[in-house]
């Protein structure tokens, strides 16, 4: 059996933690994944941008004007604050709340890397939970481009990490979990979008490699995405699949259900996992 070095992984999406009619933090969904997040757990978490856009909105009846790039860094410098802010509102008093910015080189640089391993395997020693998220108020795309570029000449498998499902997907393989949990606004992987009878409920196989083969057949069903920047479910299938490998049970699920239940089977989800 594997020997897992942290039970769960989860990570949330922009959309599944904005009330988009009432244009603010949907606060029953953030206090729900709150109040479950204990040691042991590691949340990768959007939202900052979008969170920091509707704040502004609201104190200043408009929207910035300017470079897109520039745009996003000043939206997500101001929605970090509230998105961190909100999370320690709703959780357990009695554990530490600790921040992780990151970016492409903490993937791509062995030293970086390992260093960051190694302060997220604290955590739950020491009683934190880590909410992670990509640094966008100092990353500058024009030089993020230019760095990637020079990692692909060298190697085969480069991270970039601008999409926190593929973020999450690489804090699993650093972190060896039980569970990743990648939670949407939808229930799951559908073969049909428009019929939610058509709820992917698992993808498994005898072996990774079986497995890998299954999830492939179902990407063919995905497409679109929930907003500009992101990749869909396409995307969230090609990257848990490094996880796969190392034996972790992947969950794709909404985030109106609670960790837990989603966990335990009592509400929808797609499982992928290998069948022991």
């Amino acid at each position: 059996m594997t020997a897992f070095d942290i039970e769960l992984v989860g990570k949330i999406g922009s959309m599944a933690l904005v009330n988009s009619e009432n244009r603010d933090i949907d606060y029953n969904v953030i206090s729900h994944i709150s109040r479950e997040l204990k040691p042991g757990y590691v949340w990768v978490t959007s939202g900052a941008t979008e969170i920091g856009r509707l704040d502004y909105l609201r104190r200043n009846g408009k929207e910035l004007n300017g470079p897109e790039d520039e745009i996003k860094t000043d939206y997500a410098a101001q929605g970090q604050i509230i998105l961190l802010e909100t999370y320690r509102t709703f959780m357990d008093s009695k554990y530490s709340l600790r921040q992780f910015l990151v970016e492409h080189q903490h993937f791509n640089d062995p030293m970086k890397r390992e260093h960051l391993k190694k302060a997220l395997l604290r955590c739950p020693i020491q009683n934190a939970i880590p909410i992670i998220n990509y640094n966008d108020p100092v990353s500058y795309e024009e030089n993020r481009k230019l760095e990637i570029q020079q990692l692909r000449a060298k190697n085969a498998k480069v991270v970039e990490a601008i999409d926190n499902d593929e973020t999450a997907s690489q804090i699993a393989c650093l972190l060896n979990p039980k569970y990743l949990l990648i939670l949407s606004s939808t229930d799951g992987i559908f073969t049909d979008l428009n019929d939610k009878n058509t709820l992917v409920k698992e993808i498994t196989g005898a072996n990774a490699e079986e497995v890998i083969s299954n999830i492939e057949y179902y990407q063919h069903y995905c497409d679109g995405a929930s907003r500009k920047g992101s990749a869909g479910a396409r995307a969230k299938l090609e990257y848990v699949k490094d996880s796969i490998r190392m034996g972790t049970t992947v969950f794709i699920a909404s985030s109106k259900y609670h960790i837990g239940d989603i966990i335990n089977g009592k509400s929808p989800a797609t499982r992928i996992f290998i069948s022991k």
